[in-house]
């Protein structure tokens, strides 16, 4: 039976290049066509919020693939081109452009896109953090120290505050959970993550919502919280999360429900194949499906789907990860190994959290599902090996 001749990756970001340089790897030397919404080159996602925003690092910093990379992949490269559709039966994927791009194979790569309040958007001064144009955006505002209000704080919302305040600006962090980093780490490391804001300067307002943004003259000027407080703000954050990049598929026939639903070859229909933040994917270890917004995963599944995608029937490969992540606040950098799920028990096993370098183990009954490791990458590696899966879909993310 004869191989594909054009393959189609949707998605030019991290999982996107991965599932590309994999099937090229692979031995796939037919046409390869990488579609990408924005304009820029592949670049990393991770330092947005971090590297990026503070002025560490800039845009060609953090560029995945040199020129030259690119070009050795042999590959066209549609930039500035949107996914508007997807005919499975005529196997073509519709441009913003009007074009329409034929394949045999196809992997989705789309990513995410940030959730937004329902008010409040047209003001200047409010933003949403996903590419590096928003980036750039933020960080040109946060030149002129405006007081910021982060809403938010999860991975992205509390990495945004903690870098606002490395550039000496007033920050106010809001999430309705009782601290940040909770769902992510449990109770007692989301406490010192919420001691380590303040140490730095960081006012919180956790378990409160926010009711309303108040604007003057068409910019922001305050957020209000349900229990009335009003928070004046130059420039506010929304960081509320994000929903898989989905849209383009209504009528496709692909099953879509929290990203793209596969099986675990993350195979979603007859040549079609998902990877990234937007696969959503019966995990074999878990026994329930999962979506990982990690990017590790981006990565790995990417490998994966092209693996896959080329392999011969019966002979694909489930995809079962153990995920890893990670955060940088301030001078510390908290990598999470596995599952810490709500209902885990939290035990240190090395270092002192006072000191802010320890591990931590997350354990269910006797099983170890998870290690955090806050400034100790070398020791947490000792314990990696001990992770297993805890039997069910929650996860860490990162």
């Amino acid at each position: 039976m004869p191989g594909p001749d054009h393959l189609v990756v949707v998605g030019a970001s991290a999982a996107g290049l991965s599932a590309a340089e994999t099937l090229r790897r692979e031995g796939f030397t037919g046409t390869l066509t990488l579609i990408g919404e924005e304009t820029h080159a592949p670049y990393d996602r991770p330092p947005l919020s971090k590297q990026l925003l503070t002025g560490d690092r800039q845009p060609p910093d953090i560029t995945l693939r040199d020129h030259a990379a690119l070009a050795g992949l042999d590959l066209e490269l549609r930039s500035g081109c949107r996914a508007t559709g997807l005919d499975t039966d005529a196997r073509t994927v519709t441009l913003s452009d009007g074009d329409r791009v034929r394949y045999d194979g196809l992997i989705i790569a789309t990513g995410l896109r940030p959730r937004r309040l329902p008010f409040g958007h047209d003001l200047a001064g409010m933003h949403v953090l996903r590419t590096l144009d928003d980036a750039l955006a933020l960080r040109a505002e946060l030149a002129a120290g405006p007081r910021v209000v982060v809403l938010g704080a999860g991975f992205l919302g509390s990495e945004i505050a903690a870098s606002a305040r490395e550039l000496g600006v007033d920050v106010t962090l809001v999430d309705a959970e009782p601290a940040p980093l909770i769902r992510q780490f449990g109770a007692e490391v989301a406490g010192l993550v919420a001691a380590t804001h303040r140490d730095h300067g960081v006012r919180m307002r956790m378990g409160r919502k926010v009711s309303d943004i108040e604007g003057a003259d068409g910019r922001v000027a305050a957020v209000v919280l349900d229990d009335g407080t009003r928070l004046a703000a130059d420039v506010v954050v929304v960081a509320i999360g994000s929903v898989p990049a989905v849209d383009w598929l209504a009528g496709s026939g692909v099953p879509v429900g929290d990203g793209v639903r596969c099986d675990e070859y993350c195979r979603a229909a007859p040549g079609v194949y998902a990877a990234g933040d937007v696969a959503n994917w019966p995990h074999p270890g878990l026994g329930a499906r999962v979506r990982f917004e990690q990017r590790t995963n981006a990565g790995e599944q990417a490998i994966a789907a092209a693996r896959n995608l080329l392999a011969e029937p019966g002979r694909e490969t489930p995809y079962a990860p153990t995920p890893f992540g990670w955060t940088d606040h301030y001078d510390s950098k908290i990598q999470i190994h596995g599952w810490c799920p709500a209902a885990a028990r939290t035990e240190i096993v090395a270092g002192d959290p006072r000191e802010r370098k320890f591990v931590a183990l997350y354990r269910i009954g006797d099983r170890v599902v998870g290690a955090v490791g806050w400034n100790s990458a070398r020791t947490l590696r000792e314990y990696r090996g001990r992770v297993t899966a805890p039997g069910h879909a929650d996860a860490c993310g990162g």
